[in-house]
């Protein structure tokens, strides 16, 4: 078993028996023990009660953090003509049809997110397995194919966060970072909270937030009481 650091050790004994505390305990208690050089993000991980594998089971959605995610999203759009001068304007980091399906195919992904207009759908469709296993490909369930390509690179650049179920039922994302106000932090997460309970699907049976948990990207993690961190 390799022999743990000093700044792991101290870190992990803070975080021993604290389990079940509320969001502004845990934000405190990982804002206290970060210590890496650089600005870590803080991270979110829910257990969830329902099984991606049955489509009136699967959780995803969209929601823009009130106070953002401290990241710079590189954002990338798939469009021709007016709609592709619109999301430069919008301040999109690539914008193309075909020569961006190539860079695609090609392996260069330098992008965060990626948004097509409706026609381009045909063209995006042969990058699905490209794109899907890294939660890339554009849907219209989370606007990220749309018309209004302006609001869309605003909102993604902006702070906005998707997420989706995964093997296990499990959503995760990051919701701001280490640097970030402990009022703010709390706010964001709440606000992610809310919008996974909002997301539940009809096909949940049970309990369907089981665990909540956070952590810092090199921290520990702790539980939250998922009643405190939903607000009910």
């Amino acid at each position: 078993m390799a022999k743990l650091g000093k700044r792991t050790r101290a870190a992990r004994e803070a975080f021993a028996g604290k389990d079940e505390i509320s969001v502004e305990e845990a934000v405190a208690l990982i804002k206290a023990n970060t210590k890496t050089k650089f600005d870590e993000t803080v991270e979110i991980a829910m257990n969830l009660g329902v099984d991606p594998r049955h489509a009136d089971q699967m959780v995803r959605g969209v929601v823009s953090l009130p106070n953002g995610t401290g990241k710079t999203t590189r954002v990338a759009v798939f469009a021709r003509g007016p709609k592709a001068d619109e999301a430069t304007a919008a301040g999109a980091d690539v914008v193309g049809a075909e020569d961006l399906m190539e860079q695609v195919q090609a392996g260069n992904i330098n992008f965060d997110r990626c948004i097509a207009t409706p026609d381009m759908m045909p063209i995006v469709g042969r990058l699905g397995k490209i794109l899907g296993p890294r939660n890339l490909m554009p849907n219209p369930k989370v606007g990220t194919v749309t018309m209004d390509v302006k609001e869309a690179v605003e909102a993604a650049k902006g702070g906005q966060v998707q997420f989706k179920a995964e093997k296990g039922g499990v959503v995760h994302a990051g919701v701001g970072k280490a640097s970030f106000d402990e009022a703010k932090l709390a706010e964001n997460i709440r606000a992610f909270v809310n919008a996974v309970s909002a997301a539940k699907p009809t096909g949940a049976k049970g309990t369907y937030m089981k665990k909540i948990a956070l952590s810092s990207t090199m921290g520990p993690g702790v539980t939250v009481d998922v009643s405190n961190a939903t607000g009910n």
